[in-house]
């Protein structure tokens, strides 16, 4: 089964919280108020999908585990 990998680029974040509405349970904001998954290796979710197409900054990446790509966001 494919699994996909999340990251948030801190760096880059900045703090909206977008990604916590639109995926509850699976992002969180830090001290920082900068967000980060709460797993980072985790089974395809559609909201997971629709929370890193929604970010304003494009801060969070999802990549296939299996392949190394980028998970599509449309």
């Amino acid at each position: 089964m494919t699994r996909w990998i999340v990251a948030v680029d801190k760096g880059t974040c900045i703090g909206s919280a977008v990604c916590v509405g639109t995926a509850p349970g699976r992002f969180a904001l830090d001290e920082r108020q900068r967000s980060g998954p709460l797993a980072a290796d985790i089974d395809p979710d559609e909201a997971v999908r629709d929370a890193a197409a929604s970010c304003p900054v494009e801060a969070i990446s999802l990549v296939d585990a299996d392949t190394g790509e980028q998970v599509d966001l449309d």
